[in-house]
């Protein structure tokens, strides 16, 4: 029976891959940096764990008390929106932080294991604005776009050790906390200059039809962790995919 750790159980995407994957069989580590009950039904092969993808220390505890895992999957990541210019780089690098070096440094960690057993699976959660960026999301799609050439490149360096590394890029989740994790970094980013923008953005979004639920993103990681063949990109939503078609065409 294979072992998945997913980092951002609390909500959202990897919430909803936890879930997902456990009712496929699979051991499921789901971790967070905060834990909390009732957010599982009781399983042995489900587990709560904290884990903070910025504290070295924190990802060395969590992956000794996993275990050996088959499968990482880097969900945990910090949303922002706001203006480029009122951004503090104190933000912009607590966003790297997470969205960026928090992916690496999760996958750096379980590497000499899968190299050594010639066996592994990351799957990188990303963005579809990686795909169409948008405006005043400048920052959050720079650390995201930072993993998708991170990931491109890994999967040829680690393709000789049989370990695989893919992309799930998911769309416009409205159900998601994308805002809501943005928390107190996010106050004072929308100044009265990019207030009409912003009002224009959030109106295109609200009459969106083509919309990304939680369960596409637990398929589409699926659909990766299992895929045999070289594919790398995987979207997830309605209109990741219509955006990654777009981009084919």
């Amino acid at each position: 029976m294979k072992t998945v750790l997913i980092t951002g159980c609390s909500s959202g995407y990897g919430l909803a891959t936890a879930r997902h994957f456990h009712a496929q069989g699979w051991n499921v580590v789901a971790t967070m940096r905060k834990p909390q009950d009732g957010l599982f039904e009781d399983s042995p092969r489900m587990r709560v764990l904290a884990l903070d993808v910025t504290r070295p220390e924190s990802i060395v505890a969590a992956l000794d008390a996993a275990g050996p895992v088959d499968l990482l999957v880097n969900n945990a990541g910090i949303g922002l929106f706001g203006a480029f210019e009122a951004t503090p780089m104190a933000t912009t690098r607590e966003l790297f932080e997470t969205n960026t070096f928090g992916v690496m440094a999760m996958t750096q960690a379980v590497l000499p294991a899968f190299r050594e057993r010639r066996g592994g699976v990351v799957v990188n959660v990303t963005s579809s604005a990686t795909l169409a960026p948008m405006p005043l999301v400048a920052v959050y799609t720079a650390s995201k776009t930072a993993i998708e050439g991170f990931t491109a490149s890994l999967a040829h360096e680690l393709k000789a050790f049989d370990v695989a590394v893919k992309l799930v890029e998911p769309g416009y989740a409205p159900t998601t906390r994308f805002t809501e994790n943005g928390g107190e970094r996010m106050q004072g980013l929308i100044t009265e200059p990019y207030a009409p923008l912003a009002r224009s953005i959030f109106g295109t979004l609200a009459q969106a039809t083509q919309l990304t639920k939680e369960l596409d993103v637990a398929e589409a990681v699926w659909r990766a962790a299992n895929d045999a063949t070289r594919q790398l990109r995987f979207p997830a939503g309605a209109d990741a995919v219509a955006l990654a078609q777009r981009g084919a065409g």
